[in-house]
């Protein structure tokens, strides 16, 4: 029995987008930027203001793609160990999002954890959401660093950078010669 949160069903939205802005802190994280650069934040707040409220949708249904296919390829990665991804990244981000609360206020975690479990099953993290009712300005921040710390958790593993973002391109590539 198919579920109404089964992938097929879930809009792809701007995968490029949200990969741009993930790719983007993940750059200014290894560069040793404390705070981030005025200019690029400004680049990036004019970017998101042009998209309108249909391209800013895109870009939520984009970055719930890249969660959906981080967590797959973590899924994969885990049980090849013989381990559980759920058992192994959740908690660690939950743990890393609690010491970011600035970006992460401590009510959006347990969303956040709810989209990593949905996506570990194999489940729309997006239509997980929705469910639930619209996007809250406050999920925002933490929708984005949930996809940047599945990024660099991938990286970590990898020992390499540029793997989580490189791995989303070269899939935006095979989709595109199709």
């Amino acid at each position: 029995m198919s579920s109404p949160c089964d992938p097929q069903y879930a809009p792809l939205g701007d995968v490029g987008a949200a990969l741009m802005m993930v790719d983007s802190r993940l750059k200014s994280i290894y560069d040793n930027k404390v705070e981030p650069d005025a200019v690029e934040e400004a680049l990036t707040d004019q970017f998101v203001a042009s998209l309108g409220p249909s391209g800013a949708d895109d870009v939520l249904d984009g970055a719930c793609t890249l969660i959906y296919m981080f967590m797959q390829w973590l899924r994969m990665a885990y049980e090849d160990h013989g381990k559980d991804v759920i058992e192994y990244v959740v908690p660690n981000l939950v743990a890393t999002m609690r010491l970011m609360p600035r970006s992460v206020r401590p009510e959006a975690i347990p969303t956040m954890a709810g989209l990593l479990v949905a996506a570990g099953m194999g489940q729309s993290p997006g239509l997980w959401r929705k469910q639930y009712g619209y996007w809250t300005n406050d999920e925002m921040n933490p929708l984005e660093a949930t996809a940047f710390l599945l990024a660099e958790h991938i990286n970590r593993l990898t020992d390499d950078r540029d793997f989580a973002t490189r791995m989303i391109t070269e899939a935006l590539t095979r989709a595109d010669d199709l």
